[in-house]
């Protein structure tokens, strides 16, 4: 289900990986993995890395997606493809 807009405006900053301009909502865990992959697409407003960082910092290794020591994309035990 979507964020309303009252409900977004009812968060604190600190539920956002952009306080200031309160973007990418990291205040549930799903939306926590949400925001981590919009922020992996190209041509979006936030960096990945980030957003990684801000995920990690809240919930720990609950994520799969952020690596361990830095807000990676990369998982233990897979390696990306180089081309």
């Amino acid at each position: 289900m979507a964020l309303s807009a009252a409900a977004r405006r009812k968060l604190p900053a600190s539920a956002f990986a952009y306080p200031k301009q309160r973007k990418y909502p990291i205040d549930t865990l799903a939306r926590a993995k949400n925001a981590l992959s919009r922020a992996g697409q190209a041509g979006t407003s936030g960096t990945y890395s980030h957003v990684a960082k801000k995920v990690r910092a809240r919930y720990g290794n609950k994520v799969a997606s952020v690596g361990r020591a830095r807000g990676t994309v990369t998982r233990a035990g897979y390696r990306r493809r180089r081309r």
